[in-house]
């Protein structure tokens, strides 16, 4: 688990895009284990992006019309699974995150918290290797972000995922595993 941290505007959320498959470099390249990822194509990259990477974002991007139990099935229904497996994973998510008892209810019932937990568990439906976060808990009170970044210490731990995260929070950065420091397009690791 690492932390990118720097002041607004330097690119956090970039490099994030960038490493997800997001948003082409204009130079370099980006590789995970043997494959270059911009040298696939735009077929390969959204694959890629849909079977190994999980994103939560700040804003929780979830579809107000559909259930919790539904905007995480999501990206298994994109992928084609069967809708009663994608369901199941859902829902036992849904419990591991906290929320067994609202996978019925829609995101304008739930509160900060509860729909970014939804958008947490949205990200690991397809057990991805990495996710990416960037400013997880930047919308919500410290309490609740607190509660949030416990909740991905605890999944890093059970799961073994990889979080990456971007955060303005020196609190929670410091209690990730390493910390980097982005300036002026450069990222160096914090001692």
């Amino acid at each position: 688990m690492l932390a990118i941290v720097g002041a607004s505007g330097v690119g956090k959320s970039t490099f994030l895009h960038i490493v997800g498959g997001l948003e082409k470099p204009t130079s370099g390249n980006v590789r995970y284990g043997d494959l270059d990822v911009y040298s696939q194509t735009a077929d390969s990259i959204a694959r890629f992006r849909n079977e190994r990477v999980g994103f939560v974002f700040q804003f929780h991007h979830l579809l107000p019309e559909f259930t919790a139990l539904e905007n995480v099935m999501m990206p298994a229904l994109i992928r084609n699974m069967d809708r009663k497996q994608a369901a199941g994973m859902a829902a036992s998510l849904l419990g591991e995150v906290g929320l067994g008892a609202r996978v019925h209810h829609r995101p304008g019932e739930l509160s900060g918290g509860e729909q970014q937990r939804v958008a947490v568990a949205r990200a690991l439906v397809l057990r991805p290797d990495v996710v990416l976060a960037d400013e997880p808990t930047g919308n919500l009170d410290s309490h609740t972000g607190e509660a949030v970044h416990e909740l991905l210490k605890s999944l890093n731990r059970e799961k073994g995922i990889t979080f990456i995260i971007v955060t303005h929070n020196d609190h929670l950065a410091r209690r990730t595993d390493r910390v980097f420091r982005m300036a002026e397009g450069n990222l160096s690791r914090e001692a």
